[in-house]
């Protein structure tokens, strides 16, 4: 099929396929006597499979990595690894962006608790020094309770 019909079966543009081509991402191309690109019938389930990773926080070069030279060779546990990987990235993300936040949930809230009749300079002066109390608590190493036996 050429460019333009997968650019219709894929939802990509033609310019996309061609970046993705260019960039390695898909090997199945081969051109004819005008010259016109031909792609495989699965080049369109290799187009979905590398939007849906880009989707899930896949760079182009950790795509390229994983992609089989042929649809049907892929590498099965190296492919399973690095899907766990970037699951645990997302989820280390997802936690530093709960804190983050809860942190500016925490700004707003001091914010807003402005004490009448206290300036605008003196209020930011107040905020500022809460955040470095907190920045301070925060980046003190937890002590372990210690109990006596008798």
């Amino acid at each position: 099929m050429r460019i333009g019909e997968l650019a219709a079966r894929s939802g990509l543009t033609a310019s996309r396929i061609r970046f993705y081509e260019a960039s390695g991402l898909i090997r199945a191309v081969e051109r004819g006597a005008n010259n016109y690109r031909e792609f495989t019938p699965d080049a369109v389930l290799l187009l979905e499979i590398i939007t849906s990773a880009q989707s899930a926080g896949f760079s182009l070069d950790e795509i390229r990595r994983l992609m089989p030279p042929r649809f049907d060779a892929w590498r099965h546990d190296e492919l399973v690894g690095a899907l766990k990987r970037k699951a645990a990235e997302i989820e280390a993300l997802r936690e530093r962006l709960a804190e983050s936040l809860e942190r500016l949930h925490a700004i707003i809230e001091t914010i807003e608790t402005k004490p009448d009749g206290l300036s605008c300079g003196d209020n930011a002066r107040r905020v500022m020094t809460s955040l470095r109390k907190q920045g301070a608590s925060a980046s003190k190493p937890k002590r372990m309770s210690r109990t006596r036996s008798s």
